[in-house]
Parts: structure tokens; sequence; C-alpha cells
């Protein structure tokens, strides 16, 4: 080709130029015009541009502009924006040459050179072509992204509530809930202080409750259940589906596992009740099951507050027999004397013997008298006045007799006075036994009140009745809840998977 500005040979005009020859050929140019148009259609950014720049200087194209750069590889077949080409551009040795010379790695966006024709050279079917090829692009790639998030969502969420589905559709064994309430009451009592506030309140029996609870939920009741009603055997049975079914000789563990499944528990601290749903595969079983589970309960509740009442009632009982078992040794006691002394009452005894003096005394003194009339003659009948004296010395001997009787003891019996103080000892003691024996009988009831109002009792508010059609499984709910639980799965490691990958490729 030709020099810019050469002669033709003929001497009278020059060779023509590159832009004399753009201009003879207009649709070459408004082709490459369309081109750059439909590059800068794609919205590239800067740093896109650059890159291509600096792919066409790898690859030895001498480029106008950035956009040009691209039009250029793209005519040779390379895509400047494809992975390999790119990491082509990292060469240590030509970095650290780039580095020592000082020249600049990433080349700045350059501006279309004035000799590019203007975007306006496109025409308007072209752009349209080009906006419709687009929109077909982007509506593809959504259609395709589409149809691989249904795909997705079929195999990970859909697929596996449709087993679920089926399972409690078709599979699931048919299962019977029975429903009770029952709480835990206390007896009135009189209190005082903050101790009297709660009393039969909820809040007084809010502990007993849990410990039931807590018992009605443990493996000793499930393994009372089992020997008393067959709770194993029952969920052994053939006709229960494999996922509920308990295998024959299995382990209390796995059987516990089940029992908690099927038994369910609450208490209301608001209320104090206890409900209770006890689900087996049989209505009559299932009844059978929440009823034992209450006797369980009341046994329970009836062996909280035992040890205490037992305590209380010990005490009180044994200080009454001892109090009654002392009170008899006193009257023993004071019947022994009285047999042994001979007389029934000491008092009245003193009473007869004084009695006795007295009109003794009154004898004796009208003997005096008389023997002072006899004495006062001149001539007193002797005779008459020897049997009055002998009447006086006789008298006085039976009053010092009588009276030696209430002071002094003979050789064959003991003198009354301590005759009455023996029985007065005795008596005195019985009167002891009987006070402390009415007081420990006080006792004894008050304890015995106070251990009646520590008794618990359990009312069944709502009994045990077997249902007439099955509670579970609910297979709508159930197979809602396992679509909702999947797709919150797929979710989560959807934007897992996406943030890892955005992370990845930055």
């Amino acid at each position: 080709m030709p020099f810019a500005g050469a002669s033709d040979g003929f001497g009278d005009q020059p060779f023509p130029t590159a832009e004399q020859d753009m201009l003879k050929e207009p649709e070459k140019q408004i082709s490459i015009g369309q081109e750059i148009a439909a590059i800068q259609a794609e919205g590239l950014s800067g740093k896109q541009l650059r890159l291509a720049r600096r792919v066409a200087q790898k690859n030895g194209i001498d480029a106008a502009s950035d956009l040009e750069a691209v039009r250029l590889l793209r005519r040779k077949g390379i895509d400047p924006f494809q992975r390999s080409n790119i990491l082509q551009l990292v060469n240590p040795t030509e970095a650290k040459t780039a580095a020592g010379s000082g020249q600049v790695q990433l080349p700045q966006t350059v501006a279309p050179t004035t000799n590019l024709p203007a975007t306006q050279a496109a025409g308007e079917a072209y752009r349209a072509a080009e906006i419709i090829r687009l929109q077909r692009d982007i509506m593809r790639r959504r259609r395709r992204n589409f149809m691989l998030l249904m795909a997705r969502l079929a195999v990970f969420v859909a697929l596996p509530a449709l087993m679920v589905g089926w399972y409690f559709f078709s599979l699931a064994t048919p299962l019977y809930a029975t429903r009770s309430e029952f709480l835990i009451q206390q007896a009135e009592a009189q209190g005082s202080g903050l101790g009297g506030m709660f009393q039969g309140t909820q809040f007084a029996t809010s502990q007993d409750s849990i410990t039931v609870q807590s018992y009605l939920q443990s493996r000793d009741a499930m393994i009372r259940l089992d020997k008393e009603l067959g709770y194993k055997a029952h969920f052994s049975q053939e006709y229960i589906d494999p996922l509920q079914r308990l295998e024959p000789g299995t382990t209390n563990e796995a059987a516990y596992k089940l029992y908690s499944r099927n038994i369910k528990i609450g208490y209301d601290p608001t209320e104090g009740i206890i409900k209770m749903e006890v689900i087996a595969a049989d209505p009559e079983a299932s009844q059978r099951f929440s009823e034992a589970l209450i006797r369980y309960a009341e046994e329970q509740v009836d062996q909280l507050t035992q040890r205490l009442r037992e305590d209380q009632m010990s005490g009180a009982r044994d200080s009454f027999e001892d109090a009654e078992l002392k009170m008899q040794a006193a009257q023993r006691s004071v019947l022994d004397l009285q047999e042994e002394l001979g007389v029934i009452d000491p008092l009245t005894e003193t009473n007869v013997v004084m009695g006795q003096v007295s009109t003794f005394e009154s004898q004796l003194q009208q003997k005096r008298l008389q023997l002072q009339g006899l004495l006062a003659n001149e001539q007193p009948n002797q005779a008459r006045v020897d049997g009055v004296t002998g009447d006086i010395q006789r008298l006085e001997n039976l009053i010092a007799d009588l009276r030696a009787q209430l002071t002094e003891s003979t050789m064959g019996s003991t003198s009354l006075a301590r005759i009455s103080g023996q029985l007065r000892v005795a008596q005195a003691d019985l009167e002891t036994r009987q006070v402390m024996l009415s007081q420990s009988m006080q006792q004894l009831e008050t304890a015995r009140i106070e251990a009646n109002r520590q008794v618990r009792y359990l009312s069944v508010a709502v009994a045990p009745v077997a249902p007439d059609e099955p509670t579970y499984p609910r297979a709508f709910e159930n197979t809602v809840l396992a679509f909702l639980i999947f797709g919150g799965i797929y979710l989560m490691l959807s934007m897992t998977a996406s943030i890892l990958r955005e992370q990845v490729t930055s």
C-alpha cells in the first residue's frame, strides 16, 4: 500500500490517505460504527474496558480506544472478559519490569478518536434488532434460571414434602388421644402472715404439681405402666407402622422415647391444673393408660406429705401413750394403798374418829360435872363417886386411844396421818397424771388437725374418655409443616451458598 501523501506517478496528485479511503467506503464505516454502538449498548464498566485494552496490548493489537480494542479482539475471536485471558495478563516478570520502568499497569479509558463515526451512524432498525436480541437473551437466561430454580425446589422441597404427605396419608397408623385434667388441692387452714395468704391457692400446691408432672414423665412411671398394662407390647403389634412400632424385646430406653412422645403432660401455673394427653393405637388402651397414670399421680400425692404427717403424729401419739401409762400407774398406786391400808378415804376416816373423840369428850365433861356434883356433898356416896371416877378414867383412856389412832402407829395398824399423807401424795400424782393425759390428748388432737391440713387431694376435673375417632396423625397440617421446614432449609442453604460464591469470586 503506498504511503499517505506520496505521488501517484504522474506528479499531479498524491495517493489517497486512510481517511479518504474511509470516506470512499461508507458501508464499511457504517458497519464499524454499528459494532461500536452495539458495544456501547452493552453498558461495559470502565474496569472491563481497561481489561480489554490490556488484553489487546498483550495480543499486539493497537486500538485507538477501549471500545475499538473490544471490537478488534472480538474480530479475532478473543473474548476479552474470559477468565483465562485475564489471568494471562498476570506475568511476574513483566510486572516487575513494568514496576521498574514506571509504566502504568492499567491504562486509562481512552475516548474514541474523532475519525470514528458517531453513534447516530447506526440505523434505527439495527438498534431495535439489538434491543430485541438483548431482551430475548435476558428472557432466555431468566427462563433458564427459573427452570433451574423450579428443579431445585422440586428436588429439595416438593419431593420430600410429597414423601412426608404420602406417609401421613397412606402409611401412618391412626392414633387415639385421651385428654384429662386434674389438680392438686390442699385442706383449708387458718394461717397467718405470708403463709396464710397462699393457703388454698394454686401457689400452695405448685411444687407438688410440678413434682407429680415430673413423676408421670419419668421412666419409673413408664416401667410401672408396662408391667401393669403392657405398654411396650401394645406398641409392638404388627399393624402399627414401622416408624411408630417397637420391635419385640426392645430396651426401656427406646420405649421411653416413644413414651415421651405419646404422653404429653403440661402444668398451667396460673390455674394450677395439670393437663394430660395419652396417645395410643387403640381408644380403650388410651383410656386405660390415662386412668392408670391418674392413679399413679394420686398415690404420688399421698406419698408427698405422708412422712411429714407421720412425724407430726408420732410425737404426739408417743406423748399421749406415755401420759396414759403413767396415769394408769398412779391409779394402781392409789388403789394398792387403799387395799393395803384398808382405808378408802383417809379424810372420812379422820372425820369419823374426830367425831367419836368429840362425843366421848362431851360425855367426859358430863362425868366430870357429875363427879364435882357428888363431891360437893358433905358426905358423898363413895360408891357413886368411884363409879363416876371410873367412867371418867375410861373415857379419858378411850379418847387418848382415839387420838393415838390419828397420829401414832400401833403394832397392827398405821396411823391415819401417815395413811392420809400417802394417799394424798398418790392422789396428787394421779391428778397430775390426769392433767398431763388431758394435755397430751389435746396435743394429739392438734397434731391430727395439723396433719389433716397437710394432706393433698388429687381432684379430677376432666375424666379420661376414650375418643371415637383418630386424633393423629394430622396429615394436612403435618404435610404443610414439612413443606415449610424443607423450604426454610433450602432457603438457608441457598443463601449460604450464594454468599460463599460471592466471597470466593470477589
